[in-house]
């Protein structure tokens, strides 16, 4: 059974930083695409972050250049490293494996202008 735990978010002024975490259990992440998503009030839940087994990456064009998504195989931690953080970053975070239906709790993200 797949388990995914969120932590690290919080509150923070526009500019700041904030480092996601997802423990993983149930999964290798090594051979996993992990992905993390975000899901902002009256908005859909869009990916915004991709890692691949390989450890190529990809993000959607409104993060790039801030965000940075990591994986640490021996811990089974996903990370999302979040720089430069603006008012429309503000969202609930969840990790999840690409493909596959189960999500966790997920962590707010609230950033202040």
């Amino acid at each position: 059974q797949v388990q995914l735990v969120e932590s690290g978010g919080g509150l923070v002024q526009a500019g700041g930083s904030l480092r996601l975490s997802c423990a993983a259990s149930g999964i290798m992440l090594r051979v996993a695409t992990m992905g993390w998503y975000r899901q902002a009030p009256g908005k859909q839940r869009e990916l915004v972050a991709t890692i691949f087994p390989g450890g190529s990456t990809n993000y959607v064009d409104s993060v790039k250049g801030r965000f940075t998504i990591s994986r640490d195989n021996a811990k089974q931690t996903l990370y999302l490293q979040m720089n430069s953080l603006k008012p429309e970053d503000t969202a609930v975070y969840y990790c999840k494996e690409l493909g596959i239906d189960g999500w966790g709790q997920g962590t707010q993200v609230t950033v202040s202008s």
